[in-house]
C-alpha cells in the first residue's frame, strides 16, 4: 500500500506540472497556473469520488495531496524553461500517471462493491478527467476528442485489472501488470501515431 500511495503521489505531481505548464504557454499569471495545476491533478479523483458517493473526497482528507500539487506548481515556476524542453519527455510521465490513476480508481470502486464494468469506467474517469478540465480551461480540444488513443487504453486497462482480480492474481503483481499495459500501450500509440479513424 505504501508503494502504491507513493506512486499515486508521483502521478499527482506530474499532472500538477502538466496543468501549470499548459497555462504558462498562455499567460504569466501564476495563480491561474496553480489553479489549473490543481484541477488537473485532482479532477479525475474528485469526479470518481462524487459518482461513488465517497466522502470526504480523497484530497480533502489527505493534505499530502495538496502539498504535492503545490510542490509541482512551484517546480514549474522555478524550472519552467527546463520543463518546457522536457515536454515530450513528460509524455512518459503522463502515461505513467494515467496508468497509476486508472488502477487506483478501479481499486477504490471495487472496494465500494460496484460491478466490475463500473469499476473499469471509474478507473478511466480517474485517469483522464483532470486532463479534460485542463485542456478546456486553456481553450484546447481535450485529448479524448482527438484521434489519439488515450481514454480507451485506460478503460481497457481497467477491464484487465478487474479480470486479473477475478482470477485472484496477487494484488501487487496485478498492479504492475495493468499499469505496465496502460503505459506501454499509450507510449506505443504516441510513438507510432496509432489513432482511431475520424468519424
Amino acid at each position: 500500500m505504501q508503494i502504491q500511495y507513493a506512486l499515486e503521489l508521483l502521478g499527482t505531481l506530474v499532472f500538477a506540472i502538466s496543468g501549470a505548464l499548459a497555462v504558462k504557454d498562455k499567460s504569466e499569471d501564476w495563480f491561474g497556473a496553480g489553479f489549473t495545476g490543481f484541477v488537473t491533478a485532482i479532477g479525475g479523483g474528485t469526479l470518481r469520488d462524487i459518482m461513488l458517493g465517497s466522502y470526504p473526497l480523497s484530497w480533502v482528507g489527505d493534505m499530502t495531496i495538496i502539498y504535492t500539487i503545490l510542490f509541482g506548481v512551484l517546480l514549474t515556476s522555478f524550472f519552467n524553461k527546463f520543463l518546457q524542453k522536457l515536454r515530450k519527455t513528460l509524455s512518459l510521465f503522463d502515461s505513467m500517471g494515467i496508468a497509476l490513476f486508472t488502477v487506483a480508481g478501479v481499486e477504490k470502486a471495487l472496494s465500494m462493491g460496484v460491478r466490475w464494468e463500473i469499476a473499469a469506467i471509474m478507473g478511466m474517469f480517474s485517469a483522464v478527467f483532470g486532463g479534460v478540465i485542463r485542456d478546456t480551461l486553456v481553450n484546447e480540444t481535450p485529448v479524448i476528442f482527438r484521434k489519439e488513443i488515450y481514454a480507451s487504453v485506460c478503460l481497457l486497462g481497467g477491464m484487465l485489472y478487474t479480470l486479473l482480480n477475478y482470477f485472484q492474481l496477487e494484488r501487487d503483481i496485478n498492479f504492475i501488470v495493468t499499469a505496465s499495459f496502460i503505459m506501454s500501450a499509450r507510449l506505443l500509440a504516441v510513438k507510432y501515431h496509432i489513432n482511431f479513424p475520424k468519424i
